[in-house]
C-alpha cells in the first residue's frame, strides 16, 4: 500500500460528513455537570450511542458504500463483524437498496444478530471466533465477486469513522483531550486524523481493555502486531487481534497514546452512566469513560475533556 494510502486529510472526512450526513443522526454532545461523583475535569460526552443502529459503525459503513459504482452496490456487499459493524452494514444496505451478507460467529451477541437480521440483511454465523467468520466472509466475496466492506482496514470506513470527530470538535472546539475505546482502530484513527489537522489539535487517547491491547502493544513494538487470546467483556465490540496498516500509521502520526482499563473499570463506567445520565452503554461503549473515573487517563485536573460514548447494544429487559 502506498504511503499516501495511509493517510486521510482532513477534506476528506468533511466531504464524507456531507455524502452521509442525511441517513445519519447528528448526536448530541452533552455537558457532563450535576453528577455525585465530584469530577477534577471539565467533560462532555459525544452521544454516538444515540446513533443508528447504537453505535458509529453506520458512519464508515455508509461512506463505503456511497463510494461503490451503482453495478457493484446492485450485487450486494459482504461484511464480517462481531455484531456493531454487522449493523452498520445492515443498515447502510437497508436504506440504499443494498443486498447485504454478514458473517458473525456462532458466539455473537444474539440480541446484535436479531438487530441485523431486522435491518434485512442475511446472517450466516460462522465458528467460535470472529476470524473464523472472517474467513468465511473474505471467500464469499472472493468467489462471488462481490465487494467487501471492512470493519476497520478500509480508508472510506476510517474517513466515516472520522466525522464523529468532526462533530465533537464542531460542537466543542475548546477541547484539549479526546478519550476514544479502540477495537480494530477504525474510530480512533478516523478521529485523530481529523482532530490531529483541526486548529486546536487536541489531544488523542486511546482506551482498550487489559485484556485486548490491540493498539497499545502495536505501538509498543513500532509495527501492527497480531493478540495471541484476547479476553474481555468488551470483545463483541473491541475484540480486534490486529490492527491494520492505515489504523496503525494514522495512530502512530496523531495518538498520542494508549491507557489500559480493566473489566471491573468498564463495568463501572456503565453504571456510571446508567445511574449519573440514565444511558444504557455497552461494554466497549463505556471503555473510553472508563479511563477517565479510573484516572489511568493522565490528564490533569481542570483539563476540557471529550469522551466519545460509543455503543448502547448492551441487553435490556423491560417487564
Amino acid at each position: 500500500m502506498a504511503a499516501s494510502d495511509l493517510h486521510v486529510a482532513a477534506d476528506e472526512i468533511r466531504r464524507a460528513a456531507a455524502r452521509i450526513g442525511s441517513y445519519l443522526r447528528r448526536t448530541p454532545t452533552l455537558e457532563l455537570v450535576g453528577t455525585r461523583q465530584r469530577l477534577p475535569w471539565r467533560v462532555a460526552l459525544k452521544l454516538e450511542l444515540l446513533q443508528v443502529t447504537g453505535s458509529f459503525k453506520p458512519r464508515g459503513a455508509l461512506n463505503r458504500m456511497l463510494e461503490l459504482a451503482p453495478a457493484e452496490r446492485a450485487r450486494g456487499v459482504v461484511a464480517a463483524s462481531g455484531g456493531n459493524h454487522g449493523l452498520g452494514v445492515a443498515y447502510a444496505a437497508h436504506v440504499l437498496g443494498v443486498p447485504a451478507f454478514v458473517y458473525v460467529p456462532e458466539t455473537a451477541s444474539p440480541v446484535k444478530v436479531e438487530k441485523i437480521r431486522a435491518w434485512g440483511a442475511q446472517v450466516f454465523q460462522v465458528g467460535q471466533f470472529y476470524h473464523q467468520a472472517y474467513q468465511a466472509a473474505q471467500e464469499r466475496a472472493e468467489r462471488e465477486g462481490l465487494a467487501y466492506v471492512h470493519a476497520y482496514a478500509d480508508r472510506a470506513v476510517v474517513t466515516g469513522q472520522g466525522t464523529v470527530g468532526l462533530e465533537f470538535l464542531d460542537d466543542c472546539p475548546d477541547l484539549e483531550a479526546l478519550l476514544v475505546a479502540v477495537g480494530g482502530g477504525g474510530l480512533i484513527s478516523g478521529i485523530a486524523a481529523y482532530a490531529g489537522q483541526s486548529p486546536g489539535r487536541p489531544r488523542v487517547i486511546g482506551v482498550e481493555p487489559k485484556g485486548i491491547p490491540t493498539l497499545y502493544e502495536a505501538l509498543r513494538a513500532g509495527r501492527p502486531v497480531t493478540l495471541e487470546r484476547i479476553e474481555s467483556i468488551a470483545a463483541d465490540s473491541l475484540g480486534a487481534q490486529s490492527v491494520a496498516p492505515i489504523n496503525y500509521e494514522l495512530a502512530r502520526r496523531y495518538v498520542e497514546r494508549v491507557v489500559l482499563v480493566s473489566d471491573e473499570d468498564i463495568v463501572a463506567a456503565q453504571r456510571f452512566l446508567w445511574e449519573e445520565v440514565r444511558l444504557v452503554a455497552e461494554p466497549g461503549g463505556a471503555a473510553a469513560l472508563a479511563a477517565l473515573l479510573a484516572g489511568t487517563s493522565g490528564l490533569p485536573e481542570g483539563a476540557r475533556v471529550g469522551v466519545v460514548v460509543c455503543g448502547s447494544n448492551a441487553a435490556v429487559r423491560f417487564e
